[in-house]
């Protein structure tokens, strides 16, 4: 036995405020972190010459911008003007993805090229280490209140997150490899892998496919299964 979920249905007004509120802490949480990120990369970057450990740290600068226009988006108190301000925090995101792919894919065409080898450094071993354990937590806490909530921009702020995740492996995987076999080539080929990435999810935060709209009828079970307000269904970004 099924319920039918009218269009449009969506979480109660307590609950949206709270998903709200919890949106706006794991944004302030993801700006704070990459801030120091950032700091503490490009710092160690420019101590060891290395493009990746800068590219690192900028990457971290693009989130934060990325992360500010959903802070802003959710700043207001009123949920019709956070709809209202949606399309263009997607934007900023889709071009916070744009700028980033086309800086990583530069910088892993110039390490190919050979424009000089990086020293090992332990500081940017020690901040790849850590953003791998702290960035899949954000991401997904913010993907999961994001799709409650039906925010486009808050999944595709997560899924920048996200991203940072696989930058910071392979980042990790390139300082490793560099430090002890002095395989230099292995980082800029995965960043490439990276770049790819970042522009489809790009394109689809401008599209506006971070989350899916609801479908005019959602079939749940009806042992109290909560659907959330994307109405994800398979094929749906923001169910991936």
């Amino acid at each position: 036995m099924t319920v039918e979920i009218p269009l449009g249905t969506g979480p109660a007004p307590d609950r949206r405020e709270a998903l709200a509120r919890r949106i706006r802490w794991l944004v302030a949480a993801t700006i704070t972190y990459n801030v120091i990120e950032a700091i503490v990369a490009i710092t160690a970057g420019t101590i060891a010459s290395s493009t990746a450990l800068i590219g690192f740290g900028l990457d971290s600068v693009i989130e934060v911008s990325s992360a500010t226009a959903v802070a802003w988006q959710f700043s207001a108190r009123d949920h019709a003007l956070r709809e209202a301000r949606e399309k263009t925090t997607l934007r900023i995101i889709a071009v916070s993805f744009f700028a980033l792919a086309t800086y990583v894919a530069v910088d892993a065409i110039r390490a190919l090229a050979g424009t000089g080898e990086a020293e090992r450094s332990i500081p940017g071993i020690f901040i790849a280490a850590l953003s791998l354990v702290v960035m899949p937590f954000l991401s997904a806490a913010q993907r999961k209140a994001g799709r409650a909530l039906g925010s486009a921009s808050a999944v595709a702020d997560s899924k920048q997150t996200l991203l940072c995740t696989y930058l910071s492996a392979v980042l990790l995987v390139g300082l490793v490899l560099n430090a002890t076999l002095g395989w230099s080539w292995a980082d800029p080929i995965a960043a490439l892998v990276i770049a790819a990435i970042a522009v489809k999810e790009g394109r689809n935060a401008w599209q506006g496919k971070g989350c899916c709209a609801a479908p005019a009828a959602v079939a749940v079970p009806s042992a109290g299964t909560e659907a959330d307000a994307c109405g994800c269904r398979p094929g749906c970004d923001c169910c991936n």
